[in-house]
């Protein structure tokens, strides 16, 4: 099957840009992480997977991310949650697997947890809850946090190439989404790839994670030597393995 793209309007008069293949179900739902976009490694392969297997897989950007509207800056976690949410609505018909990675991770966590007759289960990647209270306030310096007062945004370092702004609504807003330590209303299965040598997201977040989700058919995997991205052939091999278990 070819894959269709189109714009998905929002109340607020932005759009969504979004990649849809169509096929039996239930949808695959690829949900990005913080600043990446659908035209990743990991959602093209997946992509490729639902082609070859004849399967429904729906990718999107959300707002201020990739081909959709909006600025970065004025991102939230509320809005993106949102996003979600919609795309699900207005983009899938019955039963979603959601696929997060790292940011996509949480929002995959908080979809589910307010639309669990859509989620038949989860497929984390290196998932990220409450990245901006947990993992990004604390690295701040007293010279980001005096940036932050005066400006309403911090330049936070990356190593993925210019620094990026945090706007104060962000981290404000991402503490308000809190979901560990738990419990995780969830009750999919859920199946966590996480990167021993992940220098964002520390595998004992996303084991936190993986003890606090409420239902028992939750399996972690610990990739010793595997980074954030987890986009090597071997990564995304055990990324298609789980949807071939799990998209069922």
């Amino acid at each position: 099957m070819t894959e269709t793209r189109g714009f998905l309007d929002r109340p607020d008069g932005h759009r969504l840009a979004w990649r849809k293949v169509e096929g039996a179900g239930p949808t695959v739902v690829w949900l990005g992480g913080f600043r990446s976009d659908m035209a990743g490694t990991k959602a093209q392969a997946l992509a490729d997977w639902a082609q070859a297997r004849g399967r429904a897989y729906v990718r999107f950007d959300y707002f201020g991310h990739g081909e959709s509207d909006g600025a970065f800056v004025d991102g939230t976690i509320t809005r993106w949650r949102e996003d979600a949410l919609a795309v699900l609505e207005s983009l899938v018909e019955g039963p979603a697997v959601l696929v997060g990675s790292s940011m996509g991770g949480w929002i995959a966590c908080l979809a589910a947890g307010v639309a669990p007759d859509r989620v038949a289960a989860l497929v984390l990647i290196a998932p990220a809850p409450d990245f901006t209270e947990k993992l990004m306030s604390p690295e701040m310096t007293p010279a980001d946090r005096i940036q932050l007062d005066e400006t309403g945004v911090w330049l936070r370092p990356s190593e993925y190439g210019e620094p990026y702004p945090i706007a104060r609504q962000l981290l404000e807003d991402g503490a308000r989404w809190s979901i560990l330590p738990g419990p995780v209303n969830i009750d999919a299965p859920v199946r966590i790839l996480q990167g021993g040598a992940d220098p964002d997201v520390p595998w004992r977040h996303a084991l936190e994670l993986a003890q606090a989700i409420r239902g028992q058919d939750v399996v972690f995997s610990l990739i010793k030597d595997g980074d954030h991205r987890l986009s090597r052939p071997q990564d995304l091999a055990r990324l298609t393995a789980a949807l071939d278990e799990l998209a069922v």
